[in-house]
């Protein structure tokens, strides 16, 4: 990968028809890990699903120098840099960034923009570059396989964890997300989650997980949410995402101030839990909260609720939205 880039004809093709690269790939959910103690050789494993919105949409055409406009324009430029130089590309490009997932909000916005960002600079300098090969130029997938997952096949996605010789963790399952479930983002705009070298911090300094829970962790993941999911049973597969928020939500505690990271969101899921919702949680280190309902009926009638329950909480946006069980649109675009 590090020897020079040369320029391709598909390249000359993008530059003579006026043409660039589009990509548009949107949020996920990351309900939990399911073995954080790794005694059996492999740490961490997740699940996860794709959500419809919000979205990360850019636009990539070749030009004189490397540049990035839209919002975050900053974290962009950075992969971008990062990209041409590891690969030692030999001709400028320009990033338009249309739409971005919000940064340190628990829902990808990282992976996403690296995976959309590599993704165009691949189709336009013709690279051949595998997923995996761009995920570990931009170094994602540390801990995860979700966002890379959900980048390439949407739905509900389920890693295998990192053992010792693994660069990104392998996608071992993957469902369809049910069509008619609908999921309500609980978001708190003046709270971030924790990240970066915070993040790395975190997990040095909390205690080890114990066997027995991880052990009946991977028992509610593999008999009871994957079950669940075929057979669009929403009460079952809640209690299994409901047990994985629950032991790793309190393992996290002392990182993040509690078993969820916003004390706002800690009280709204806390009715929300009282009041007997199925499936409810923190996506990732959040502090976005989500309730999942079984139809677009009940997600609207709690949503309503919510709306005016919690109208004295100004920083709290509620949005509804679904997963979507297809991967990021990449294609060719005009430039304006």
């Amino acid at each position: 990968m590090a020897s020079q880039v040369p320029v391709s004809r598909k390249l000359k093709e993008f530059i003579i028809n006026k043409q660039g690269v589009s990509v548009v790939t949107t949020a996920r959910l990351h309900m939990g890990f399911f073995d954080l103690n790794g005694n059996l050789g492999r740490k961490f494993g997740s699940i996860g699903v794709s959500l419809d919105k919000p979205a990360t949409s850019l636009q990539v055409f070749a030009a004189d120098t490397i540049s990035v406009e839209g919002p975050s324009a900053e974290r962009g430029l950075k992969i971008a840099q990062a990209i041409a130089q590891s690969l030692d590309i030999p001709h400028g490009f320009h990033i338009r960034i249309q739409t971005a997932i919000p940064e340190h909000a628990g829902l990808g916005s990282g992976t996403q923009m690296s995976l959309a960002v590599g993704s165009a600079i691949n189709q336009l300098f013709n690279l051949d570059l595998s997923l995996r090969d761009i995920a570990v130029l931009t170094s994602r997938g540390a801990r995860s396989g979700i966002g890379l997952g959900t980048f390439a096949h949407g739905g509900v996605i389920v890693d295998g964890g990192r053992g010792e010789g693994t660069d990104v963790p392998p996608i071992i399952a993957r469902s369809e997300f049910p069509q008619e479930w609908r999921i309500i983002l609980i978001f708190d705009r003046s709270h971030t989650g924790v990240h970066g070298a915070e993040e790395l911090e975190a997990f040095r300094r909390l205690p080890e997980f114990p066997a027995d829970s991880a052990a009946i962790l991977c028992r509610h993941l593999l008999m009871q949410a994957l079950p669940a999911l075929a057979e669009h049973d929403l009460p079952a597969f809640g209690q299994a995402i409901r047990e994985l928020q629950w032991r790793t939500g309190d393992h996290f505690a002392p990182a993040q101030g509690g078993r969820y990271a916003s004390p706002a969101i800690s009280k709204i899921l806390g009715q929300l839990e009282a009041d007997g919702v199925d499936c409810l949680g923190q996506s990732s280190w959040g502090p976005t909260g989500f309730a999942i309902c079984a139809d677009e009926t009940d997600a609207r009638a709690l949503l309503d609720a919510l709306e005016s329950r919690y109208s004295h909480f100004p920083q709290v946006e509620f949005v509804l939205c679904q997963g979507i069980n297809s991967g990021a649109q990449i294609s060719t675009c005009s430039v304006e």
